[in-house]
């Protein structure tokens, strides 16, 4: 049985449309109108026990909502979610043992007392045996490198730090299941790393089932071999991470190392420029116009290297959602 499994998953809010000017405002005290709003409209996916999964998709795209369908914090309009032999919402405690839900803008720790008091307050809420408890700390504020600051009130502690101790309380059960919506927004670059390193590491070794969010493409490149994309509440794409490029992206990057120290003039009638460090230029060029291209270019120039290469992910995956956010024409 597979760890998640969603079949035609919906939410629905209702909401409040307010209207300009102030004799509206007097009508909506008296005749309120609504709209709906499709948060997460009829999806399906599936996670196999012990994938790590990037939930990828723009902001408004439905991926939180889907987080808190799972972890049962809301209740879905229709279809139907079993997570590890649970269907979220009914809210079992069974349930609530096996799973931890991170969220980047969220804190689960009290902010004036140190991280350890909250620590204790999850042991007994899960009811984790002290000898436990106490080596599970250990471990984790080792990987986590965060030994020495257990002790410090939390508002002391960098925003780094006190993700790397939201993580620390989310595992300190040993869950089934890690649902992780954005965990490293915010930090600095050395930051995430070190929650990468930690996640990538964890999860190999003790085999968890993980579903993250992320709008950092290294993250995902760093953690992740397959990717579900949701945008306007729809899956787009559920498959290998290698593939978002090659089926989304409709450019290309030739990279050519020119003969001498100079560039030649007319380039821009290739394509699109976007680096010039003569002699070498990059070019972002229609996929389909590359064989042309790459032809026309030694023909006409003296040319001692080149090169052809997919688009970075987080430009595929920006120019996914500028294509899917754009109005229609009118035909």
């Amino acid at each position: 049985m597979p760890a998640i499994d969603v079949r035609n998953l919906s939410k629905i809010y209702r909401v409040f449309r307010k209207r300009e000017g102030l004799l509206a405002s007097i009508r909506g005290l008296f005749h309120r109108e609504y709209e709906s709003v499709h948060a997460v409209d009829g999806i399906d996916f599936t996670v196999e026990r012990g994938e790590m999964v990037a939930f990828l998709g723009p902001n408004g795209a439905g991926k939180t909502t889907t987080l808190k369908l799972l972890s049962g914090l809301i209740f879905p309009t229709g279809g139907e979610a079993n997570v590890l032999g649970h269907v979220p919402w009914k809210r079992e405690n069974t349930y609530r043992r096996r799973f931890s839900l991170v969220m980047g803008q969220k804190n689960q720790l009290w902010w004036d007392l140190p991280a350890q008091e909250s620590f204790r307050l999850h042991k007994e809420i899960y009811r984790i045996e002290t000898d436990e408890f106490e080596r599970r700390i250990d471990e984790l504020t080792e990987l986590l490198e965060v030994r020495g600051l257990v002790g410090q009130p939390v508002r002391e502690l960098s925003l780094g730090e006190r993700m790397r101790m939201e993580l620390i309380a989310a595992l300190l059960h040993s869950p089934d299941l890690l649902l992780l919506d954005e965990p490293t927004i915010g930090l600095d670059v050395i930051s995430q790393r070190k929650v990468q390193q930690f996640l990538k590491y964890y999860q190999k070794e003790r085999q968890i089932t993980v579903l993250l969010t992320s709008h950092y493409m290294k993250d995902v490149e760093a953690l992740c071999q397959r990717a579900i994309i949701i945008n306007q509440g729809q899956i787009k794409h559920d498959g290998p991470l290698e593939e978002i490029v090659d089926r989304f992206s409709q450019h290309k990057v030739i990279e050519v190392q020119f003969a001498g120290t100079e560039l030649p003039e007319g380039l821009e009638n290739f394509g699109e420029v976007f680096e010039r460090q003569p002699p070498r230029a990059k070019l972002r060029i229609p996929r389909s116009d590359v064989p042309r291209t790459l032809s026309t270019l030694l023909e006409q120039f003296a040319v001692e290297d080149i090169s052809v290469e997919d688009r970075p992910l987080e430009e595929a995956m920006a120019e996914l959602f500028a294509d899917s956010a754009a109005p229609p024409t009118a035909s």
